[in-house]
């Protein structure tokens, strides 16, 4: 159990500072003994989640994917993509040991002082590629998010060598290497079949929750644009090319609402 740290606050502008510019985050306010949450973490009644539509883990489908050239494999990723969006899988060549060392290294990073976090705080970090912060967008955010997260761009080996949190270079350097080959063989199989599902996560009352997702995005240069597969029919496409930078930059200026994002690419 973290002690309970001696802060009070009088305003909610005086929350904000302590969490998002002093480097505490959500982590350091939920230590300071709150009796209630604040108001600016309460999400507006029409984006709570809807508890009749949640989905347990043991509800979504889980493959076994040690024969990658199996054409049943294919068939259940494809289905479960169509049907889910979501699908857990197993044997897929990612040590234990790999696992539970990048979770331990992410419990140390978000275990330092909020001094040696916040030093990797956008207006502070050595790199652009690396950022810690806590919300998605809180200057368009209707409300805050109750999270913290470190964000890792893996650009070189040595700018992850020279730049990274110490405590998170080589195990999450591992895990991200071993999880590239798993994650590059489902797209292969998914090219054409994944269901974008909107989703979210519940917070536990009680236990911290860790999230270690691996992104695999073009370069800033890159255009993109509808798979020419797609459309080999002589259907009409809905989305244009685009500048990849230009719909990041997008992406984070705004405020998380479904999918309506990728409005931004429609013709």
């Amino acid at each position: 159990m973290a002690p309970t740290l001696a802060v009070s606050f009088n305003d909610s502008s005086e929350i904000n500072d302590f969490v998002l510019k002093k480097g505490n985050g959500v982590k350091g306010l939920s230590e300071t003994g709150l009796d209630s949450l604040p108001e600016q973490y309460i999400q507006p009644l029409e984006e709570r989640m809807c508890d009749t539509k949640t989905m347990s883990q043991e509800s979504v489908p889980l493959i076994d994917i040690s024969k990658w050239d199996d054409p049943e494999v294919a068939e259940a990723i494809c289905e479960a993509a169509e049907k889910w969006g979501f699908f857990q899988i197993i044997n897929h060549g990612v040590p234990i040991e790999v696992l539970e060392n990048v979770k331990e290294a992410t419990h140390l990073f978000f275990g330092l002082s909020a001094e040696e976090k916040r030093k990797y705080l956008k207006e502070f970090s050595p790199s652009k590629n690396v950022r810690f912060g806590t919300s998605f967008s809180p200057e368009a955010e209707k409300a805050l998010e109750w999270k913290d997260y470190l964000s890792l761009f893996y650009v070189s080996e040595d700018e992850a060598s020279a730049l990274w949190p110490s405590v998170c270079r080589d195990q999450v350097l591992e895990y991200m290497k071993r999880s590239e080959i798993v994650v590059r063989k489902l797209l292969d199989v998914l090219m054409k079949n994944l269901n974008s599902i909107e989703h979210r996560v519940t917070a536990n009352g009680s236990n911290n929750r860790i999230s270690v997702p691996i992104f695999i995005n073009p370069g800033p240069s890159e255009k993109i644009s509808p798979f020419p597969e797609v459309l080999a029919s002589g259907e009409k496409a809905v989305y244009k090319e685009v500048l990849y930078s230009d719909y990041v930059k997008h992406f984070f200026q705004k405020a998380h609402d479904g999918k309506a994002t990728i409005d931004f690419a429609k013709i």
